[in-house]
């Protein structure tokens, strides 16, 4: 009977083994730390794939640890990759359009942001993903303000001759039309150019401003408030034919863990512009209030330097500006 009982034991063990053999990995690349909320985002659907137990386990590479910030697209549409949490204005040197998803003033607030990424607009651009092999599992926005080293930012004239960052092609050409001296890079590196005097100020996300630390570089911080110029579409990205290849099963487990971290994204965005405001003011970092006029302001100088841009730039631009702009 031991030796029945040992033999059922062992056959069990290889089979649990065999199954672990067979499940499926998907490796999940971005560059944030485990505090930060989009990492949160792909956690939700990792452990929701793993309490599904459809044999698919998503293992997560944050920090810039697989690959860096600006190089995750490639590898993604070429299917080097299976998933990214990735601002997608990243990757608008191979699709032009996407930078869109950054442009000044033309996002409203949270609750217009999810309705962009409901709009026509939207499918618009997951068209030209797909022409990518590239597919949206979450969509997500995060507002952002500014930073600056040495003063408040809050109207275009003060940025005038800083060394800026700006977090894609839109935002740099409407601070280079300030006056602003344009460095990019990633949310990833502004601490270290702070600390060594590269840059001056920056703008990027409530979220990428708390996780890096940014108060500990800045006197001035403009968080997004009541009105806010910088919105960012950072969607869970994963590689198509990688998600048709999967089973039905796991597919719905994906999908069903997806609509569960978006419903938590649309939230905690909500709430992150507040929370790095006090953040920065516990730090000791003056707060300073962006104003109506201030925006009306910026938005004027991105219609012509911005806007005019992207529609003389890209084939389907205008069309696609129209769209953004068409959802109320």
């Amino acid at each position: 009977m031991k030796t029945i009982f040992k033999n059922v034991l062992a056959v069990s063990a290889l089979v649990g083994v065999a199954g672990m053999a067979n499940a499926t990995e998907l490796r999940l690349s971005h560059q944030w730390s485990n505090q930060d909320v989009r990492h949160k985002v792909a956690q939700i659907v990792a452990d929701e794939v793993a309490a599904a137990d459809v044999d698919l386990d998503i293992k997560i590479f944050g920090s810039k640890s697989l690959f860096k910030p600006r190089e995750q697209y490639k590898p993604l549409s070429r299917g080097q990759l299976d998933m990214t949490v990735l601002p997608l204005s990243y990757a608008g040197g191979q699709q032009p359009a996407y930078n869109l998803t950054l442009m000044p003033g033309l996002v409203k607030n949270h609750d217009h942001a999810a309705r962009l990424s409901e709009s026509p607009f939207m499918e618009a651009l997951e068209a030209k993903m797909a022409e990518d092999d590239v597919m949206v599992l979450v969509h997500g926005y995060l507002a952002g303000g500014f930073a600056g080293a040495d003063k408040c930012i809050t109207k275009p004239e003060d940025v005038a001759g800083l060394q800026t960052r700006a977090a894609g092609k839109a935002f740099e050409q409407m601070l280079a039309g300030a006056g602003a001296s344009i460095a990019s890079m990633a949310s990833s590196e502004i601490y270290n150019a702070m600390q060594t005097g590269v840059l001056n100020a920056a703008n990027t996300s409530s979220s990428s401003f708390v996780s890096y630390r940014i108060y500990e570089q800045v006197k001035c911080y403009t968080p997004a408030g009541d009105v806010a110029l910088w919105f960012m579409y950072q969607p869970l990205l994963m590689n198509k034919s990688k998600f048709e290849s999967l089973t039905e099963a796991q597919q719905a487990a994906l999908l069903a863990g997806a609509a569960k971290a978006q419903e938590f994204y649309l939230e905690e965005a909500k709430k992150e512009d507040a929370e790095s405001a006090r953040v920065f003011k516990e730090a000791g970092v003056e707060i300073a209030a962006m104003s109506a006029a201030d925006f009306d302001a910026w938005r004027a100088l991105a219609q012509e330097t911005s806007y005019k841009a992207f529609v003389e730039e890209v084939p389907d631009g205008q069309a696609l500006l129209d769209m953004a702009l068409a959802v109320e």
